[in-house]
């Protein structure tokens, strides 16, 4: 992993090119592809995934007069459930979904084909004249993205939040934003190791901790995926947390001491009591955002103002419900083991600890001993559920594994008593029994909120 370095300027801006002065003020409104991808719409584009970011790529280029095809291994209305070397050769440029490996069949022929390949991201990054600010981390990126939306949007400014928060890059270009415009873009370690034309204004890189290893060849490259990032920003303008800078000094990389922000043992900043960054792990994202928000000579009194208003999103440890003296606590969007130790780092006592999902690699059972004696008892669901159990005997923590979501949830309310903790926070992935960590939650605070309509269970 190299030391930081400025990339080179998108085709056709040279660097320091005032958009206003060269008259190409309307290009968000009306978005322009640049000289180099023009021949490469001339036929068909390729767009593999029929998801969220696959459709709005399609909608983008129906923007810009081009035309395209949906590819998806799941083939729906409107996507073709097959690509290779046959379908690959009557496209020159394909775009790709986050949810594409590398070194996924497709893009293999693709690659054979002599097609270009670019990501979604890189792809509608290609379009954007307005600022851009990144944010990566494993925990933490999706309430910083939203919180800096807020704090924009609050000072005045037209601000999207885009990216891996659930709305694609592609997707703004139909809000018509105004040249202005900031684009706040949450970008996963997927998206950040296949970069060849973003450029970022500002990065902010909130924490590193172990995930994903189900997708990466082991920690060093998960976190070389997401150091791609800051090779794609603005020299000066990056902003990194206390882990990332622990692990970079670890491997031999090289962040400027500009770049370095304190961001853990931090004392408490009284200004922030009420909020939700008053106290960790939220603070921690404060302390990133307040960095870049003074790089940007920007009044900090603006950001105390916006934080005092700032709600977190869904499924982010919240108590959700409380009966018979147990609180109830959803924290479904915890899909690592990093965000399970921070959740539980929160309450003063152990817990009854809801677990359990699809793997996505890593240490469990040193995972299970560092949480052991902050769990009363764990009730284990999903495809985990085996491996998780043998680490919880392993490391003498009470366990129980249960067959569904709802049985956990009356397992664990009929154990607890007057005082006790009830809290999902699943550290996997949620795709082996849900929609999504959303549908999770749902389903999570559905059960908890029937628990109020019967006493069977106590």
């Amino acid at each position: 992993m190299p030391a930081l370095e400025t990339p080179p300027a998108l085709a056709g801006l040279p660097p320091g090119t005032n958009l206003s002065e060269s008259g190409e003020d309307d290009l968000l409104m009306n978005p322009v592809p640049p000289d180099f991808l023009r021949p490469l719409l001339a036929s068909p584009v390729a767009i593999l995934g029929g998801g969220a970011s696959g459709f709005a790529v399609r909608e983008l280029l129906v923007q810009v007069g081009a035309r395209c095809e949906i590819y998806d291994e799941n083939p729906g209305v409107g996507a073709a459930g097959r690509f290779t070397s046959a379908e690959a050769t009557g496209h020159g440029l394909v775009v790709f979904s986050p949810g594409f490996p590398v070194g996924h069949n497709w893009l293999q022929a693709a690659r054979a084909a002599g097609c270009t390949l670019l990501s979604e991201l890189d792809f509608a990054s290609l379009f954007w004249r307005g600022r851009l600010i990144a944010v990566t981390g494993t925990n933490g990126k999706t309430t910083l993205v939203e919180f800096l939306t807020h704090a924009l949007s609050a000072a005045g400014e037209t601000a999207y939040a885009v990216g891996n928060v659930g709305f694609p890059f592609s997707r703004i270009y139909a809000q018509a934003p105004s040249s202005g415009a900031v684009a706040v873009c949450e970008v996963s370690s997927f998206q950040a190791g296949t970069l060849r034309h973003l450029r970022a204004d500002a990065t902010l890189w909130t924490n590193f901790a172990e995930d994903h290893l189900e997708r990466h060849a082991g920690l060093e490259a998960y976190f070389a995926a997401k150091w791609t990032l800051l090779d794609h920003t603005q020299a000066g303008a990056v902003f990194a947390g206390s882990s990332v800078q622990r692990y970079a000094r670890v491997h031999g990389a090289s962040l400027p001491l500009e770049a370095c922000v304190a961001s853990e043992h931090v004392a408490p900043d009284s200004r922030l009591e009420g909020t939700v960054f008053a106290r960790y792990p939220q603070y921690e994202n404060f302390l990133l955002a307040q960095a870049w928000w003074r790089h940007d000579g920007r009044p900090g009194v603006e950001l105390y103002a916006a934080a005092r208003t700032f709600k977190l999103g869904r499924h982010r440890l919240a108590k959700i419900g409380e009966h018979r003296g147990v609180s109830f606590w959803n924290d479904s969007k915890a899909t690592n083991f990093h965000a399970v130790e921070a959740a539980l780092g929160t309450f003063s006592a152990p817990v009854h600890l809801i677990a359990g999902g699809r793997a996505k690699g890593g240490d469990l059972p040193a995972f299970v001993r560092r949480i052991a004696p902050q769990v009363r008892h764990a009730w284990l669901i999903g495809e985990t559920s085996p491996v998780l159990a043998a680490a919880c005997a392993a490391a003498r923590v009470p366990h129980t594994v249960c067959a569904t979501l709802e049985q956990s949830v009356r397992s664990a309310y009929g154990a607890a008593g007057t005082g006790d903790h009830v809290l999902l926070s699943p550290g996997f992935a949620s795709f082996d029994l849900f929609r999504g960590y959303a549908d999770r939650g749902d389903q999570f605070e559905q059960l908890v909120n029937n628990l109020g309509t019967t006493s069977t269970f106590r």
